[in-house]
């Protein structure tokens, strides 16, 4: 997998509390295991009309926001359901980092094991961030070895990761790369046990 170390990109925001993963991936998309192919599928029944066509009150079907590898959300999102489908579609829209002032649970670990970074930030902060992301192609840049996150107008902000996760996230690895890190000590436990 590839690293993350620093990520510079589009900010987009979706100011709506709740979004929930029913929302983010509806069910009748979720007939694959391979993690590719969800993208088009992504927040479905809000950027496309019954017709098929692209809805343009949605907020991420306008063209500032198109390219945009940053949302930003607000309270809640990824509630409902535990389906990992739901950072499946959103990576492979593009986002690479979700903001928001809090998230769920379950939801927070999926995105982490599947290579994108959530960060909690202040109610006000969000605010901040929605304000500039609406008024034009407005871009930020994050530190994931400084845990911070800055634009080019004075905004800069500490968050918290934990290390564990941080490591895997910055190594470019999962949870396989980190057990096979150990291969060494295991096959040198094994043999001591006569396994090998």
């Amino acid at each position: 997998m590839e690293p993350f170390i620093i990520h510079r990109g589009k900010v987009a925001g979706l100011d709506r509390v709740n979004v929930d993963t029913d929302q983010i991936i509806p069910k009748q998309f979720l007939k694959s295991i391979d993690r590719s192919g969800f993208g088009k599928f992504l927040f479905y029944d809000w950027r496309y009309l019954s017709d098929g066509s692209p809805n343009p009150e949605f907020e991420l079907n306008r063209k500032e926001n198109e390219g945009a590898t940053i949302l930003v959300a607000n309270e809640n999102f990824g509630c409902g359901s535990s389906r990992e489908h739901a950072p499946w579609a959103l990576l492979d829209y593009g986002f690479k980092v979700i903001i928001a002032p809090s998230f769920a649970d379950i939801f927070y670990n999926n995105c982490l094991k599947n290579r994108i970074l959530p960060i909690r930030l202040e109610k006000g902060d969000i605010e901040y961030l929605f304000n500039e992301a609406n008024s034009s192609s407005y871009e930020c840049t994050i530190s994931l070895e400084d845990e911070r996150m800055l634009d080019s107008k004075g905004f800069e902000r500490i968050f918290e990761i934990d290390p564990y996760w941080k490591e895997m996230l910055i190594k470019g690895w999962d949870e396989i790369d980190k057990t096979l890190s150990y291969e060494q000590k295991i096959i040198q436990y094994e043999t001591r046990q006569g396994g090998i």
